[in-house]
């Protein structure tokens, strides 16, 4: 009886995907729970597991679309399992016969015990001579080459030197013209993860009014508080303590204070969230994605952090599944760790905001009447025009630089 796999419902707005990869290929054994393909929608990668045990056969080529309920394979649940193959013998140690530790022993006894010139002694190694026997004419009874040719050896040897007279060098080719490496052309289809993401940065750019504003915050006091206490705080809560922590507890305080930054247009109105559920863009080897954390405004730092760490754990991993996607009400993207100096950030539809973090690089900045040198780094949000005024956006920057610039502010709330 034959197994049959289909591809299941994975989402409400996920009608059909891509075969990215088969774990398994046809006649091979599998069993039950054993990922069989992963399959690329548009929002993320679906591992599919084998409901039956038996032998597969793969209906599906990688690179192929299916929508929801199609056949990608069957399992025959009649097939035998494979025997495992028996383990080798050891291997025995080869003994040395009686008559080859003979041959060995005449032969080490037949070293000849003169004094040689390196010349006659490659020679005769090159040429396995026996030179016990042969008298030598040189100073103090040495060999030399003379000798062994005198001795009928010179089946042996290379040519004397009294050799015939040199050919004048050939003519030599003329060198190759010089390569000016390949010019071809690759075409790949997009996956389907790419389709979309290609589609919702296009949508961004035609359905929001969007603009961006930037600013530079003074990392000092956070880097320096979480040099105080990273130690402690991983010994505490089991995780690092990073920047981003901060930056979400900094964007939440500005939230509250602009909820324009949290909602989105819908036709001829504005839909506020009264909840901080904030998407944190995560570079995978598929594309950028954008995992929510939720509830922000209830975490603290320690609960920020776990979630974020267990987010690029899965990003990596190819787990991230679409409730992990859903429902974010802003963004912080952090093209910082590439080394981004500055960029402007695309609005994640529908969101009116996103957040951008750059690189922290040490730079002169006039403080107190005096030139000093201090972490900083450009801070970016991009936010749809139709409900963000410039002074609200410029504002809300404003307020993540102080909660950032003073920490204590975010412990506090003011």
């Amino acid at each position: 009886m034959a197994f049959e796999v289909r591809f299941p419902v994975v989402g409400e707005s996920v009608q059909e995907g891509q075969v990215y990869k088969w774990r398994k290929k046809t006649g091979d054994y599998v069993k039950r729970d054993d990922v069989l393909v992963e399959i690329e929608t548009d929002k993320a990668t679906v591992e599919i597991v084998a409901e039956a045990e038996g032998a597969i056969t793969v209906l599906k080529k990688e690179g192929e679309s299916v929508a929801v309920g199609e056949l990608l394979a069957k399992i025959d649940q009649a097939a035998a399992a494979p025997i495992a193959p028996p383990q080798a013998a050891a291997s025995t140690p080869v003994k040395t016969t009686a008559p080859e530790m003979a041959v060995a022993a005449k032969a080490e006894a037949a070293v000849d015990p003169r004094p040689q010139s390196p010349a006659v002694a490659r020679m005769i190694k090159e040429h396995q001579i026996d030179a016990a026997g042969i008298p030598g004419s040189g100073r103090g009874g040495r060999l030399t080459k003379d000798d062994l040719i005198a001795e009928g050896q010179k089946d042996k040897l290379p040519a004397s030197k009294t050799a015939a007279p040199p050919v004048a060098d050939a003519p030599k080719p003329p060198l190759p013209a010089v390569a000016t490496g390949t010019r071809g052309v690759r075409r790949e289809k997009m996956t389907r993860l790419r389709q979309r993401i290609a589609e919702r940065l296009v949508e961004a750019q035609h359905t929001a009014a969007m603009l961006t504003t930037f600013n530079e915050v003074d990392m000092t006091q956070v880097m320096e508080l979480r040099k105080r206490y990273k130690d402690s705080f991983k010994d505490a809560h089991g995780v690092g303590l990073g920047f981003m922590s901060f930056f979400v507890k900094a964007t939440v305080e500005a939230l509250k204070a602009f909820p324009a930054l949290n909602g989105f247009v819908d036709g001829q109105d504005i839909v506020y969230h009264e909840y901080y559920d904030l998407g944190v863009a995560v570079s995978t080897d598929r594309g950028l994605m954008v995992p929510v954390v939720r509830n922000c405004d209830q975490l603290n730092f320690a609960q920020v952090e776990a979630a974020i760490s267990e987010y690029g754990k899965k990003g990596r991993e190819g787990k991230i599944g679409l409730d992990d996607l859903s429902g974010g009400t802003f963004t912080i993207s952090n093209g910082g760790v590439f080394g981004s100096l500055l960029s402007t950030p695309i609005l994640n539809p529908p969101q009116s905001g996103i957040l951008g973090m750059h690189k922290i690089q040490e730079r002169p900045v006039a403080l107190n009447g005096q030139i000093v040198i201090r972490p900083m780094m450009y801070l970016a949000l991009s936010y749809d025009h139709r409900i963000v005024d410039g002074k609200e956006a410029v504002s809300f920057l404003v307020r993540i630089k102080e909660g950032i610039e003073d920490p204590a502010r975010l412990l506090l709330g003011v």
